[in-house]
């Protein structure tokens, strides 16, 4: 815990003016990003008596080691900015939004040729219309589904759709008029762009007016005695009819609104959001954030909003948004809002009518998710922590491991040898920084080898983001940095930085930047290491940390058939009891590493499978390879081909057909085809496929499903 005292700025330091401000731990991550109107203020509440603190404040303020600012012109500015940062750091002291997941939209590409309906998630995209979100995506597949009875858009995927247009046949919908069907030009562009015009409209709310004009419709074809037309325009309009009832109208004006609301208590806060368009409630979805100090009702309304449309432009932001409090000063958060929409933006509390009414329909639902998250998290966070600290008391260390590294080998039958590192915090999987590794310092099955190279990669890695970061004033073996010392891995300070290996995979998350203060590969070291396996595999993980000197993190292994715990130089193993919540944890944590490392080994093992000779030949495109597969039939074909022969092959020059002809010559072989069933070997000729870069499956190995299996760990 450090002292906050350490690392206060000095009297006169802190400029009195608009700006943004951050605070980094030990190991140079950003932990939270603040603004202020006036830094020196702001940050003169962070350096008072701890007691004074709110509880999370206390905690943020003793895990960070530094505090820096950034001074900015207008409180517009520190906005941007301060929302710019919390982006790209992910502070974990920040509010932020605990429900990361993606709601769907309904999406209209209107950036196409022919327009789509489709539902949507993640990043909206630009010439796309979106309405929603949405709480399901089914509930927009059955609003579709009512429509395109009116409105006949095209909904098919671009495959389906060039299929259609090239076997001149258009798909069940065409069929049963719910698609215009433009794949076989029953439709224009241009008709089908008014068409999807038209379905955005209805969807935007102005829906008088297909209902009106349909009625028209209906009863001129009825006065025609056209009655069949008839009897279709009346079911459509009771179509119309019934996916506007989903969505009941809720303020008689069409007003085109969001509506935030907030319930809290000391530590957290959930916040829900009600998207009214054209007067009805076109979608619904809420967060819990954690309060890191005592923070406003307005402030927690201005952290919402910036979250909500700071990555939004346009119509996406609504002429009204409706709030329980305002933020302290409002006038830079319209402002921004106002930037962000290209027009005017109303940010206000409802007083009265119907939009009051509303919002406490939304405050009653921000409530109802405060106390069902609290009734959850209450039993996971007291389980979790006695997890850890039963792990604790059973390995005998001083603290409760807050992260947990766990490493596991995978392999089938000694080949495609690879292992996976998976990563809980607190008791929670945190996959953006899992990782995984190819084995590449031998070849063949040794599991316990393996896991020493593993492990000695990934703490090397470790050590040389500490020397980067200028963590070595005091090295792992207690020898002062500068010196001719040697590090315990062998190498002297004087030999230069130590270099990470090459090959270690970021997986399950973006590629994250290197930079100073963003999260870094393999930059932080657990409290305790995990291996999957026994007494020799927790024997080779500590001799690697012990050759690299590393010797404050602890190592235990978890074998599979006893569930027993192994620790480094003990003959027995810790046994812990069956009902164990630690035990449950570490099995979480194993089975997690299992999963992620057989799932990248299945992948390798997949791609290795369906490579071909002809990946290897240099400017050989896939259409060029598809070309001379679908020429000759197979690669054992090819090979016995002649130069003149590959070269009737169109789009194949004669310098190709050498390349290909000498690649072909120098590739090995692959293995014959075995029939599982009789043990036969087939040969292409007996209807054997010959696996190339487009074959559609994997070969299977022999053996029942069960012994296969076995084989592969």
């Amino acid at each position: 815990m450090a002292d906050p005292s350490s690392y206060r700025p000095r009297p006169g330091e802190i400029p009195d003016t608009p700006g943004v401000y951050r605070f980094r731990d030990e190991h140079r991550r950003v932990i939270y990003v603040g603004k202020a109107n006036s830094l020196r203020q702001r940050l003169a509440n962070y350096f008072q008596d701890l007691a004074n603190l709110h509880p999370r404040t206390r905690s943020m303020v003793t895990t960070a080691a530094s505090v820096e600012w950034t001074v900015v012109s207008t409180e517009v500015e520190a906005l941007q900015l301060e929302y710019s940062w919390i982006k790209e750091y992910d502070p974990r002291f920040n509010v932020k939004y605990r429900d990361d997941k993606s709601y769907p939209y309904l999406a209209v590409t209107m950036n196409e040729e022919f327009p789509r309906v489709q539902v949507m998630r993640g990043h909206k995209k630009k010439g796309v219309r979106y309405f929603g979100p949405y709480g399901h995506a089914w509930a927009i597949r059955d609003t579709v589904d009512l429509l395109l009875r009116v409105f006949p858009v095209r909904t098919c995927s671009a495959g389906v759709f060039k299929n259609a247009a090239r076997t001149g046949r258009p798909c069940l919908l065409g069929y049963i008029g719910k698609c215009s069907a433009p794949c076989v030009e029953r439709i224009s562009a241009e008709g089908h762009q008014e068409l999807a015009e038209e379905f955005c409209d209805f969807m935007a709310g102005r829906t008088g007016t297909y209902l009106r004009r349909l009625e028209r419709q209906m009863a001129e074809a009825a006065e025609e005695m056209e009655y069949e037309r008839a009897a279709r325009l009346r079911d459509d309009i009771g179509a119309l009819k019934k996916a506007m009832e989903k969505s009941a109208v809720v303020l008689a004006d069409a007003t085109d609104a969001d509506l935030i609301a907030v319930a809290e208590d000391e530590l957290e806060a959930a916040v829900q959001i009600f998207h009214v368009r054209g007067g009805r409630v076109r979608g619904q979805r809420g967060w819990v954030t954690d309060k890191v100090e005592e923070i406003t009702t307005g402030a927690l309304v201005e952290h919402a909003l910036q979250q909500l449309y700071g990555e939004e432009r346009g119509d996406a932001v609504p002429k009204e948004v409706l709030v329980p409090a305002l933020p302290d000063p409002v006038e830079p958060v319209q402002q921004w809002l106002t930037e962000r929409r290209g027009s005017g933006v109303s940010l206000r509390i409802p007083q009265r009518g119907d939009k009051k009414a509303l919002m406490e329909t939304v405050q009653r639902n921000a409530q109802q998710a405060l106390v069902l998250h609290k009734t959850k998290r209450a039993s996971d966070l007291t389980t979790r922590s006695r997890a850890l600290e039963e792990i604790a008391e059973a390995l005998d260390l001083d603290s409760a491991p807050l992260r947990i590294e766990c490493y596991d080998i995978s392999h089938l039958q000694g080949d495609d040898v690879v292992a996976s590192m998976v990563v809980f915090e607190d008791g929670l999987a945190r996959k953006s920084e899992y990782r995984r590794f190819q084995i590449k310092g031998f070849r063949g099955q040794d599991d316990v080898r393996s896991m020493h190279e593993v492990i000695t990669r990934r703490f090397r890695r470790y050590l040389a983001e500490k020397e980067r970061t200028g963590e070595w004033a005091d090295g792992p073996n207690g020898t002062e940095a500068g010196g001719d010392e040697q590090r315990p891995n062998g190498r002297h300070l004087t030999d230069g930085p130590v270099t990470p290996d090459d090959g270690d995979v970021l997986t399950d998350g973006p590629a994250l930047k290197d930079d100073d203060g963003r999260p870094k590969r393999f930059a932080y070291p657990p409290q305790l290491v995990v291996v999957d396996g026994g007494q020799p595999q927790v024997a080779a993980a500590q001799r690697a940390l012990d050759e690299l000197g590393i010797d404050d993190i602890a190592v235990c292994g978890l074998a599979k058939r006893l569930e027993e715990v192994w620790v480094p130089g003990e003959d027995d193993p810790v046994v812990l009891p069956r009902t164990s919540e630690g035990l449950y944890l570490l099995q979480r944590v194993r089975d997690e590493a299992h999963r992620f490392a057989i799932t990248y080994q299945r992948t390798k093992r997949a791609k290795r499978f369906r490579s071909s000779p002809l990946d290897d030949v240099p400017g050989l495109g896939e259409t060029r390879k598809q070309a001379l597969i679908k020429h000759f039939g197979s690669v054992k074909k090819l090979r016995s081909a002649t130069i003149d022969q590959i070269c009737e092959v169109p789009g194949i020059g004669r310098k190709t057909a050498e390349t290909v002809a000498v690649a072909l010559a120098r590739a090995t072989p692959a293995a014959p085809a075995v029939n599982t069933a009789t043990g036969e070997i087939m040969d292409d000729e007996d209807g054997a496929p010959e696996t190339t870069a487009d074959a559609p499956g994997e070969p299977v190995p022999a053996g029942t499903p069960d012994e296969r299996r076995g084989q592969e760990r």
